[in-house]
C-alpha cells in the first residue's frame, strides 16, 4: 500500500508541451507513472511525449479516466489550472509552480475544497512511492520501498534525506513535498492523517522548516498516533523577519520559531534531528520499538 499515488492512479499533465511539462512528463514515464495524457488549450488534437494532448481537462478526463493531474503552467495561469482540474473532477492536484500570487491560491484553494479534490503544492517538487511512480520534479533513482512515510516543506531537503534513508537501507513508502508557500494545498496533518492509516507505513519522518504553524499543528495531531514520527526543523540560524528561501519560511513576531517547532514536537514524545545526518539511526530505533 502506499497514500494518494498507487497502481490505480491516472495521471495528466497540465502544460506538457512546455518546456518544464514536456521534460518532466518524460522523467514521470521512466519512473513507471501512468500518465495518460496532456492538456494545453489550442494545441488538442496533437501529441507531446508520445501522448495526446487535449484542449481542456475535462476532455482528456472523459477520454483516459484520469484521476490525477501535475501542473506546470506559468505563475499567471497557474490558479486558474488548479481550479479547471478540481471543476473537472480531478481528485489529485499537484501543482510545481511557484511564484502563484497568494490570492490566487487562496481563491482557487475554495475551489479545490468544494469539489473534494486534494491539492499538493503550489511550488512544491511533487510525491512519490517507489514501485509505483512519481508526480512531479523528484529524483526517482534515490528513492527505494520500504516502510517509512516522509512529509517536507522543502523539496531539496526531501532530496537529501530520503538519499540518507535509502543508503542506509531505509525505505519510503510514499514521499510528499508539500510546498513551501504561506498558503498551501495540504499539511502535515493532512498527510499524516493518510500514514496513521496505511498499513505498509510503520514511522514517518517529518522534515519541517521555520515560519507559520503547522509542525506545531501536527505535533497536536502526533499525540493521537500511535504510529512514531522522527522529525527535522530547518532554519534555526534564520534572523527574525528574514524570508529564507520559501514564502512561507519568515520568523513573525514570536510565531514560527524553530525552537518553538522542536518544542512542540519533543512535548508530543518526538525525537527532532539536530542534523539531516541523524535521521537515519532515529528511524532505525523508531522501527525497531515497533517490532
Amino acid at each position: 500500500m502506499s497514500i494518494l499515488l498507487d497502481e490505480h492512479t491516472r495521471v495528466i499533465v497540465q502544460g506538457i508541451t512546455g518546456r518544464e511539462g514536456s521534460y518532466h512528463t518524460t522523467r514521470m514515464l521512466e519512473a513507471g507513472t501512468k500518465v495518460v495524457a496532456g492538456v494545453t488549450p489550442g494545441k488538442g488534437g496533437q501529441s507531446a511525449c508520445g501522448l495526446p494532448v487535449f484542449d481542456t481537462v475535462a476532455e482528456a478526463k472523459a477520454a483516459t479516466d484520469a484521476n490525477a493531474s501535475c501542473i506546470f503552467v506559468p505563475p499567471a495561469g497557474a490558479a486558474d489550472a488548479i481550479m479547471e482540474a478540481a471543476s473537472a473532477g480531478i481528485k489529485l492536484i499537484v501543482c510545481i509552480t511557484e511564484f502563484i500570487p497568494v490570492l490566487d491560491t487562496a481563491r482557487a484553494m475554495l475551489v479545490v475544497r468544494e469539489h473534494g479534490a486534494t491539492l499538493i503544492g503550489p511550488n512544491c517538487p511533487g510525491l512519490c512511492t517507489p514501485g509505483q511512480g512519481k508526480i512531479g520534479i523528484m529524483p526517482y533513482q534515490i528513492f527505494t520501498p520500504g516502510p517509512v512515510g516522509f512529509i517536507s516543506r522543502s523539496g531539496t531537503l526531501t532530496y537529501e534525506v530520503v538519499a540518507l534513508l535509502t543508503e542506509a537501507g531505509i525505505g519510503q513508502s510514499t514521499c510528499i513535498g508539500i510546498g513551501g508557500d504561506p498558503i498551501i494545498g495540504s499539511t502535515f496533518v493532512d498527510h499524516l492523517k493518510l500514514f496513521e492509516q496505511d498499513p505498509q507505513t510503520q514511522a514517518v519522518v517529518l522534515c519541517g522548516e521555520i515560519g507559520g504553524s503547522d509542525e506545531e499543528d501536527a505535533a497536536e495531531f502526533i499525540k493521537t498516533m500511535k504510529k512514531p514520527v522522527v522529525a527535522f526543523i530547518s532554519g534555526r540560524t534564520a534572523p527574525p523577519g528574514k524570508r529564507m528561501g520559501h514564502a512561507g519560511a519568515i520568523i513573525s513576531g514570536n510565531t514560527g520559531t524553530a525552537q518553538g517547532k522542536v518544542a512542540a514536537l519533543q512535548a508530543a514524545g518526538v525525537p527532532v534531528a539536530e542534523t539531516i545526518f541523524d535521521i537515519p539511526d532515529l528511524v532505525k530505533a523508531a522501527l525497531a520499538r515497533q517490532v
